[in-house]
């Protein structure tokens, strides 16, 4: 792994000198054959492993922040965070609406980061387990819930494949994007799993702008750098959700500058009334 980080490294530094000029301006962007290189040796690397990796590290350091009202963030990341909660102020609006949370429901919050979403879930009377990838998220969220004298919730380090128990609601936000298209439909089905009644994801779409944002980004790697982000089509998630035994209940959307977010709402297709 350490070898091959390297050579990543190497291959990262390449593009850079062909982007940017001794005076830092724009030259050109990375040969096709380059992108073609770069995409290989990526693809070697384990998306789970370095998702792990990041989140325990510098993007622990960075993603804290965003998600910490009083964090010193830039523009960009304050516009990650702004759309961020409003993605979950949407969630947080439908169990308003049906009492769910209120009335005591068991949530499992799969990717739980800093607990955006689980802290507020069981401040309404939720019965929450919530876990993340990233031991360094884990610990931060039991801590902020600890803080805040919260009880009725739990915090463990797990990967979405290692999830145990039923719930009555599934959530996973924003997590999708570290999934590529192929692993996809698994993991909604891994999800869909432990739900009993309804599960909520969300996902970065994969429209024409979308993809026009994500490539042009991908010409300029920098210290604003993470993992890969992978988009999916709402089509192959709400098939993936079908084939689970689930269908559509509510959708939204949040867009801001810098953040993008398809939010669904499945309920079990066989329900009881």
């Amino acid at each position: 792994m350490a070898a091959l980080r390297v050579v990543v490294a190497s291959q990262l530094a390449l593009v850079g000198a062909l982007q940017v000029g001794p005076q830092g301006g724009a030259v050109r962007a990375p040969s096709h054959a380059c992108r073609g290189a770069l995409s290989t040796i990526r693809a070697a690397v384990d998306d789970k492993t370095e998702v792990r990796e990041y989140f325990n590290t510098e993007g622990f350091n960075r993603w804290s922040r965003i998600y910490s009202e009083d964090g010193e963030v830039n523009s960009v990341q304050l516009d990650i965070r702004t759309g961020h909660g409003q993605t979950v102020e949407k969630v947080l609006g439908w169990m308003d609406s049906d009492g769910s949370a209120a009335a005591g429901a068991t949530f499992c919050d799969a990717g739980c980061g800093v607990g955006s979403l689980a802290i507020p879930l069981a401040q309404r009377g939720a019965k929450v387990s919530a876990s993340d990838i990233s031991s360094s998220m884990a610990d931060e969220a039991a801590a902020r819930a600890s803080a805040l004298g919260i009880e009725n919730a739990e915090f463990s380090t797990s990967d979405l494949e290692s999830i145990e128990g039923d719930y009555n609601t599934v959530t996973c936000i924003d997590v999708m994007i570290h999934y590529p298209e192929d692993k996809m439909a698994q993991m909604v089905s891994g999800l869909a799993a432990h739900a009993e009644e309804r599960l909520i994801i969300s996902f970065a779409p994969n429209t024409w702008y979308y993809r026009a944002l994500k490539s042009f980004g991908e010409l300029f790697p920098g210290p604003s750098k993470t993992t890969r982000a992978y988009l999916h089509s709402e089509e192959s998630v709400v098939k993936a959700l079908d084939a689970s035994g689930f269908k559509i209940a509510r959708t939204e959307m949040t867009g801001t500058n810098f953040y993008f977010s398809r939010l669904l709402e499945a309920v079990r297709k066989d329900k009881k009334a």
